[in-house]
């Protein structure tokens, strides 16, 4: 059964920054307990390392995640990059404890934005847009366009994301919108099937 659809609230834009700031996440405590009781969103996984591999693969993107997010970070349990066999890649600050290339502060990147508003995000040249072009993975990083979409389960919550980013501008185009929101439906399938034989096996 669907999650009725909520009021979102709006993002805050800072004018003397150029940033759209990260928009707040009221369901993040719910996901949370969604994602513990999934057995996901805490350690790598190869099932995901996998799909991020095929994803790349998919958009010829360098770059792939699947990213699961809570109130204070963003947390890759699927990751792929250039180097891959699979050597770390670090995407940002991120706590002393955290495991290298896997997690990324909150406030990096446009994940959070996808999953709060439940749709796909298309940045083909993040510079073209003064709001999202401001955020710190664009000097930090150099990241230059951003594909991605939410998983969203059975129970009507945005679990996550699934994405792919380029250091140069990329031409996704429809046909790339429609390739990050099929994915994103195949890995929510793989979720739900993950579920199912968790709770055999209990």
């Amino acid at each position: 059964m669907n999650r009725p659809a909520s009021r979102l609230p709006a993002p805050t834009y800072d004018p003397t920054r150029h940033l759209l700031l990260t928009p707040q996440d009221d369901e993040a405590p719910a996901r949370v307990a969604r994602l513990r009781t999934l057995g996901i969103g805490e350690a790598p996984l190869p099932a995901f390392d996998d799909f991020a591999r095929n994803l790349a693969r998919t958009t010829q993107a360098p770059y792939a995640m699947v990213n699961f997010i809570d109130e204070h970070r963003q947390y890759f349990a699927g990751l792929y990059t250039p180097a891959e066999e699979q050597a770390p890649v670090e995407l940002g600050p991120a706590p002393a404890s955290a495991q290298p290339g896997r997690v990324m502060a909150r406030d990096h990147g446009y994940c959070p934005h996808v999953i709060v508003r439940r749709k796909a995000l298309v940045l083909e040249d993040v510079c073209d847009y003064p709001r999202f072009a401001g955020n710190p993975v664009v000097d930090e990083i150099g990241i230059r366009s951003y594909l991605g979409a939410p998983l969203i389960d059975r129970t009507g919550m945005a679990l996550g994301t699934v994405c792919v980013v380029d250091l140069e501008p990329r031409p996704w185009g429809r046909e790339g919108l429609a390739t990050i929101k099929s994915m994103a439906s195949r890995l929510v399938d793989q979720i739900h099937l993950m579920e199912q034989e968790r709770t055999e096996g209990l």
